[in-house]
Order: C-alpha cells, then sequence, then structure tokens
C-alpha cells in the first residue's frame, strides 16, 4: 500500500471517529470547530478524510488542531489518534 492509500485510510478512520464523538455528545460540526479554533469548513474535510475537496488528498492536521479538537470533544489526543491504530479509545 503506498504512503498517499496509508494516509487516506487513516485519515478516513480518524474523520469517522471524530463524526462518531461529535454526534455521542450532540454536538454540531460547527461547535467542535469553533471550540477547536478552526473552520467549519475544515472541520468538515477532516471528518470526511480530506484535506482539500478538489484534490480529495488526505488532511495533515496540526498538533495544535489535534489539542483543540481533542479539547472540544472532551477527550485526548491519544484517544483520538489511538483509534487509527487499532487500538480502542478509553
Amino acid at each position: 500500500m503506498s504512503e498517499s492509500a496509508v494516509e487516506k485510510q487513516l485519515m478516513a478512520i480518524l474523520g469517522q471517529h471524530l463524526a462518531t464523538l461529535r454526534e455521542a455528545r450532540g454536538l454540531t460540526q460547527e461547535a467542535v470547530a469553533e471550540a477547536a479554533g478552526i473552520s467549519r469548513n475544515y472541520y468538515q474535510l477532516l471528518e470526511n478524510g480530506m484535506g482539500n475537496r478538489k484534490t480529495k488528498k488526505p488532511p495533515n492536521p496540526r498538533f495544535s488542531t489535534l489539542i483543540g479538537l481533542s479539547e472540544a470533544l472532551d477527550t485526548t489526543v491519544p484517544d483520538l489518534v489511538d483509534v487509527m491504530f487499532g487500538r480502542s479509545a478509553s
């Protein structure tokens, strides 16, 4: 599997996890984005595993973005990313 294919797969998993956490907390995409300090558009792209709608390349979120998302979703950065590697979030 190419690096790009691996990135796409991992970011799709992260995106689904973000959506699951957000929905479980009864939050809108806009509310999570605002709390995380990112645009709603960027958050939508993250949930869809894309960094750019035209190229459909996988996103590459900054660590500060992951911290903001973890705070907005009342979780930790390890809990956000562990799911990408087949480990259960606690």
